[in-house]
């Protein structure tokens, strides 16, 4: 198999770039190399770098494009990732409201662990019976291939490391056979968590307004002027009051939008 070029890894990054907003450095040249020899090989082209020029120019079906975002887009995730959103979640979840139905956002959900947190939290403090404040979680990602197995909910065992131990038991069933060290989670939570394809640097497709929205660890992929208009479009999902988690390591104060920093990596629409 070849090797991909400079001219290669620059001409498929930018498409790349165009299409969902995200840079990709060189440093992250033999990453992309490794993503698409497989693609490429699956298409028919043995030299990667034919591929490129193909892809490039609208040479190959779009079906293939779509595989190719998928691949590149970056999805590492696990369960209860930066706990204190959750402490937050539960805070808000629990005060007076309007007593409507309780609405959170996953906005870069990748294979579904965060809404899956999520959904563990608000059942065992909300509940799940009739009787009980109604709540419901959207998850959405820019990558097919992630929100498809989002769907599933079934995964590694080894991604479960920071689920308490209760709500294993609770919400999570144990896999055996074929499934032996993957764990599924139970239907009822998954019929609580809705997930659909959403490009967060394009019109973003119906979707309710939310109590709390989880945009985290994706702003760190974009420039100052992507980040803005991000964040502006997700805000327009946003009830007043309502609360933006973005990673810890990613602020939003600079972007000149109507957000109040309330606590680390906590603002509210303001």
């Amino acid at each position: 198999m070849s090797q991909l070029t400079t001219d290669s890894f620059k001409a498929i990054t930018e498409l790349f770039h165009r299409i969902s907003g995200i840079k990709l450095v060189e440093s992250k040249h033999a990453l992309v190399q490794s993503r698409l020899q497989k693609l490429s090989l699956e298409a028919g082209e043995t030299d990667i770098n034919i591929f490129v020029q193909k892809m490039v120019r609208g040479q190959m079906p779009e079906e293939l494009l779509v595989s190719v975002v998928d691949k590149l887009t970056t999805n590492e995730t696990y369960f209860f990732r930066e706990p204190q959103h959750f402490e937050d979640l539960v805070r808000r979840a629990q005060g007076q409201g309007d007593g409507g139905e309780f609405l959170v956002w996953s906005g870069a959900s990748s294979s579904g662990e965060e809404a899956y947190s999520i959904a563990m939290v608000l059942a065992d403090k909300l509940g799940m019976n009739p009787s009980s404040r109604p709540w419901s979680i959207r998850g959405t990602d820019l990558s097919t291939a992630v929100v498809e197995s989002a769907r599933q909910g079934l995964y590694p065992m080894d991604r479960a490391r920071n689920v308490p131990a209760d709500y294993l038991r609770r919400f999570c069933l144990q896999g055996f056979g074929p499934y032996e060290g993957q764990l599924l989670i139970n239907r009822e939570l998954r019929s609580r968590v809705q997930f659909q394809c959403a490009n967060l640097m394009q019109p973003l497709p119906p979707l309710p307004m939310f109590d709390v929205i989880f945009l985290r660890n994706v702003l760190i992929y974009f420039d100052g002027p992507a980040k803005t208009a991000i964040v502006s479009r997700v805000m327009e999902r946003l009830k007043p009051g309502g609360v933006l988690y973005p990673g810890h390591a990613e602020s939003l104060a600079s972007l000149g939008l109507p957000l109040k920093a309330i606590a680390p990596a906590i603002y509210q629409h303001a």
